[in-house]
This record gives structure tokens, sequence and C-alpha cells, in this order.
């Protein structure tokens, strides 16, 4: 498989990136497994904030409301039980709770080959991209003549402050590196930009092992 290549400036070359087949053109019959990488991924995500308090937790009631009998009205002995406005909360988050989803390292591999294979027709491979100084403007530019819009993932080699500075101004524009590729993004990404040290790192960290992540038959790789 492959796709067009362009220069730094960003006008495309005359050649083409030629893309292993065996993670860019893998035939996805399913999507079982990319749904289980990108749950796990927003659940590792998530933060646990919520925290409501027990009736040994609320402040206040210590005092019975109103004598046992005689009254006419229901017993009780604080005024912070749970059934009461005010009073404690039966079973609610505790801020302890655990969502973490952990996925074997084969499968998460796997799961990002398939998600390369589904967006291999809006990957463009690019030369290098150049952060000097953390200037906007030229790769701004650099994503108008690629055609690069709305969400955009910019795959390198090696994030570092300068492209952090000239990306975080641009709406929906997101830089990784290519160690921390994740179907999450992949999948979210309307457009996705590799540079050529990107895409041998890819290459090199994807690498299929085994006749199950090329989506061979056992027969077939006789």
């Amino acid at each position: 498989m492959s796709v067009p290549t362009y220069t730094k400036a960003g006008v495309k070359a005359t050649t083409a990136a030629k893309l292993p087949k065996g993670i860019f053109d893998l035939e996805v019959t399913s999507h079982e497994l990319l749904k289980q990488a990108y749950t796990a991924y927003m659940s590792n995500s998530r933060t646990v904030n919520a925290h409501t308090l027990k009736r040994g937790e609320v402040s206040g009631g210590g005092r019975k409301p109103w004598k046992q009998k005689g009254t006419g009205r229901a017993r009780f002995g604080s005024i912070r039980v749970p059934i009461w406005r005010g009073g404690g909360i039966t079973f609610g988050p505790t801020g302890n709770e655990n969502f973490t989803k952990e996925l074997p390292v084969k499968t998460k591999r796997q799961a990002i080959r398939q998600a390369l294979s589904v967006k291999n027709d809006v990957i463009s491979v690019i030369d290098e991209i150049d952060f000097k100084d953390g200037k906007v403007a030229p790769v701004a530019a650099l994503l108008s003549k690629l055609g690069a819009t709305k969400k955009v993932l910019i795959v390198v080699d090696a994030k570092d402050e300068m492209s952090v500075r000239a990306t975080r101004n641009l709406a929906d524009v997101k830089v990784t590196q290519a160690r921390y590729l994740n179907v999450y993004d992949l999948l979210n990404a309307d457009s996705v930009i590799i540079t050529a040290k990107s895409l041998d790192i890819i290459a090199e960290w994807l690498a299929p092992t085994s006749a199950a992540a090329t989506g061979k038959t056992a027969k077939e790789t006789k």
C-alpha cells in the first residue's frame, strides 16, 4: 500500500511512501477489538472526582429529633439518616472507584493496526515538520497545503515543547509521539499526518509477528 509523500514545505512529491500491509492494510471485518481498545482508553483516562458522604460522615444529627413514642410520628434516631433531606447517601460514590481496564499488549497493538487500516485513506506521510521557535503560522500553512481539516492528528518521532507551542492554539490539532499512538486518537481524527521517522518507528513497533497479527490463516502462511 502507498500514500502520497510530501516534502518539508508541504509540496507533493513525485514518489509515494510504502506503508507496510501488515499494519496499514488489514481487512477489518469486525470492530469489536476497536471498541474494546477505545472504551479502555476512555476508562483509563477517567478521573474519579465524585464523593458523597455516608450517614456517619454527615455533620450534625447527634440528638434524637423527637422522643421515641407519643408523637404519632415515625421513630427516628437522627436527622442524618439517608431517607431525610440532607442526610447521608447510601451506596454513593466514595472517590475510590477504579475504572481502569487492562488489555494485553498484543491486543492493544492489533487494535492500533486495525485503526491505522481503517484510517489509511486519510493518512499522509511527510518528510518532517519544522516546529522551530514554536511558530503557529508555518504549521497552519502546512496543514492548509495538505488539505488537513477538522480534527488533525500529527504523529512525530519526538514531542517537545516547541511542537506543543506551535499547535496548542490550532483548533482540533493534536501532536503525539509514534510510540504513544492509540486507537482513541486515530479513530477521532479526520486527517492523520505521519512524519517519515515516525513511520519507521511505527513499522518497527507494530511489525506483525504471527499469522494472527497479519490476518492470515495458517494455510495461507504455508
